[in-house]
C-alpha cells in the first residue's frame, strides 16, 4: 500500500489563503507545473530557492509513492524587460550586449542553471519544455480565446479583454485584487494606444522591425506574450485542469493571475487546483541585488570568491541552510546563519554514520514509531522542513544518548531509525552525505593547518617579514587555498 493512503497532507493554497487536504485529480498520480527561467543571464540564488522548495515538494510526493509528473519550463521569448508589455526582450537584449545570438544566450545560461541545480542536488523534471518550441500551439490557443470573446487584435498585437472577462469571472482571484481598484490605480501609460483598457494584456506582440526573435502569425510576425507560454505548456503536458502550480511569490500577480485567466478564457474550466508559492532571499537582511552589490551568485558562494561572506559554503551546507525555514517565509543569508547551518549539518551526519556502531539490546527505551510519524507529520503540514529537521535533531539526541549508554535500542528499532532518517534526509530534504561523511574529519584538519599558517603568516608580517608571508600566501594559492585579508581579520576558501 503507498503511503499517501496514510498520510494526509495538507498543502497551503494561494487561492483559498488556507491549508488544504491535498487529493490528486487522478488517484496515484500528480501533475504539477513550475515556472521555469527566463535564461538571459545566470541563475541568482533567489531562484535557487524556489526550484529547491519544489524539488522538496516533488520529492516527498513521490517519497508517498505517488507517480509525479513535474513540468518546468525554460522561458527563451517574449519576456520583456521589467515584466512589461512595451520595451526589449531580454534575451535579444543580452544577445545584443554581448555580440551573439540569441540562441546562444539561452544555451549559456540553460547550461548555467542545469549546472547549478545539479550542485544543490535537484532532480530534474519529468518535462522541460521550452517556449520557442510550442509556438505553433501559442497561436492556436489565442484563436480560441479570441472565438471565445475574451481576445482581440489590434494592428497586429492580440490582447486578453480583461474587463469582457470579469463580466463572468474574477480577475484577481488569485492575487486578492478587485479589478475596479486597479482601474482606480491606473495611470496611462505610453505605448498602450492599441489596448482598449490599460489592465490588458498582450497574447501576441508585433515584433518591431528591430526586434530579432520573432515568428510568422495569422496577426504579424511576432512574439508570444510571456504569461501565454506558460498557460500553453502546463496544459499541453498535464491538461486543461492539473494539481498544483507552483512559483516565486513575486509571480502571483500578473503572472499567475493571467494563466488563470487564460485557462478559463480558453477552456472555461480553473486550471489549477493548488497554487504553491515560495517566498523570498535577503541578503544579510537586505534585499538582493546587483545594482547596490549585495548580491551573491551561487558559484561565488560555493568558492567563497565574494565580498559579502567570509568563507565558502558547499552546496548541501547552502541547501540544507534554505529548508531550515519554510518554503513560505522570508529566509536570510547571513554568514552567522550558514555557519551555524553547517555545524548542524555535520552534526547530522555524524550521527547517521554512528548508527550502525551502535550497541543494540533486547529492548528499547526509545520510541522510534512515534518518533517516525512526526516526521511524517512535519512534512504533512504543508512540507514543514524546519519541524522535519528539528525532529531530525532529536533522532541525533536519541543516537548520541544510545552510544554514551544512556538510552538502549533494539537491532529493527536501530535498523528502522537508520532507513528512516536515510528516507528524509537523503531522499526527501535531497542532502548529499557521501563528501561530507568522507572529508569532514580531513576539511576540520586541513582547516586547523590553515589557521596556523595565517597565523603563522600574520606573526611574520608584524616583524617585518613580508617575504614569508607573502611565501605562505602564494604556496597556499598554488594549492587552491586562497587568502582573504579584511580589517577583521584573515579569512580563506579553498
Amino acid at each position: 500500500m503507498p503511503l499517501y493512503e496514510n498520510q494526509e497532507l495538507k498543502i497551503y493554497n494561494s487561492l483559498s489563503g488556507e491549508k488544504e487536504t491535498f487529493k490528486s485529480l487522478t488517484d496515484g498520480y500528480v501533475g504539477m507545473y513550475v515556472c521555469g527561467p527566463t535564461v538571459y543571464s545566470n541563475v541568482h540564488l533567489g531562484n535557487c530557492r524556489t526550484f529547491i522548495s519544489f524539488d522538496l515538494v516533488f520529492r516527498y510526493l513521490k517519497h508517498l509513492g505517488y507517480k509525479v509528473r513535474y513540468v518546468r519550463n525554460i522561458t527563451d521569448a517574449g519576456h520583456l524587460e521589467n515584466d512589461a508589455e512595451t520595451g526589449e526582450d531580454r534575451i535579444a537584449k543580452k544577445a545584443r550586449l554581448e555580440e551573439i545570438e540569441p540562441m546562444e544566450v539561452v544555451q549559456k545560461y540553460t547550461v548555467d542553471f542545469h549546472n547549478i541545480l545539479n550542485k544543490f542536488n535537484n532532480l530534474p523534471p519529468s518535462i522541460e519544455p521550452t517556449a520557442t518550441g510550442h509556438i505553433v500551439e501559442q497561436i492556436e490557443i489565442i484563436k480560441e480565446i479570441i472565438d471565445n470573446g475574451f481576445g482581440y487584435e489590434a494592428n497586429g498585437s492580440v490582447y486578453f479583454d480583461v474587463l469582457k472577462y470579469n463580466e463572468c469571472n474574477h480577475y484577481g482571484i488569485l492575487s486578492g485584487r478587485k479589478l475596479e481598484d486597479m482601474i482606480a490605480n491606473t495611470r496611462e501609460l505610453t505605448a498602450q494606444d492599441d489596448k482598449r483598457n490599460p489592465q490588458d494584456f498582450a497574447l501576441w506582440k508585433k515584433a518591431e522591425p528591430q526586434h530579432i526573435m520573432r515568428w510568422p502569425s495569422p496577426w504579424s510576425d511576432g512574439f508570444p506574450g510571456w504569461h501565454l507560454e506558460c498557460t500553453v505548456m502546463s496544459s499541453k503536458y498535464l491538461g486543461n485542469e492539473f494539481d498544483i502550480h507552483g512559483g516565486g511569490m513575486d509571480l502571483k500577480f500578473p503572472h499567475h493571475e493571467c494563466e488563470i485567466a487564460q485557462g478559463q478564457a480558453a477552456n472555461g474550466k480553473n486550471p489549477v487546483n493548488y497554487w504553491m508559492h515560495a517566498n523570498m532571499l535577503t541578503l544579510n537582511g537586505k534585499k538582493m541585488a546587483k545594482s547596490t552589490g549585495n548580491n551573491i551568485l551561487p558559484n561565488d558562494l560555493f568558492s567563497g570568491n565574494n565580498d559579502v561572506l567570509s568563507k565558502a559554503y558547499s552546496p548541501s551546507i547552502a541547501r540544507f541552510f534554505m529548508l531550515q525555514a519554510n518554503y513560505r517565509s522570508i529566509l536570510d543569508f547571513s554568514d552567522e546563519a550558514l555557519t551555524a547551518a553547517e555545524k548542524g549539518f555535520h552534526k547530522l551526519m555524524d550521527a547517521v554514520a554512528l548508527i550502525p556502531k551502535l550497541n543494540t539490546e533486547s529492548s528499547s527505551s526509545v520510541n522510534i514509531a512515534e518518533w517516525k510519524q512526526k516526521c511524517y507529520d512535519a512534512m504533512n503540514d504543508d512540507f514543514n522542513s524546519p519541524v522535519l529537521i528539528a525532529n531530525l535533531f532529536e533522532a541525533v539526541k536519541m543516537i548520541n544518548a544510545v552510544e554514551a549508554g544512556k538510552a538502549s535500542i533494539t537491532s529493527a528499532d536501530a535498523k528502522e531509525l537508520e532507513e528512516t532518517l536515510h528516507a528524509f534526509i537523503f531522499d526527501v530534504l535531497g542532502l548529499e552525505a557521501a563528501t561530507a561523511l568522507e572529508n569532514n574529519q580531513d576539511s576540520e584538519r586541513l582547516a586547523n593547518v590553515v589557521e596556523l599558517l595565517i597565523q603563522l603568516r600574520a606573526k611574520a608580517r608584524a616583524n617585518r617579514d613580508f617575504a614569508t608571508g607573502d611565501k605562505i600566501r602564494d604556496e597556499l594559492a598554488a594549492n587552491g587555498i586562497q587568502l582573504k585579508d579584511s580589517k577583521e581579520g584573515t579569512t580563506f576558501s579553498l
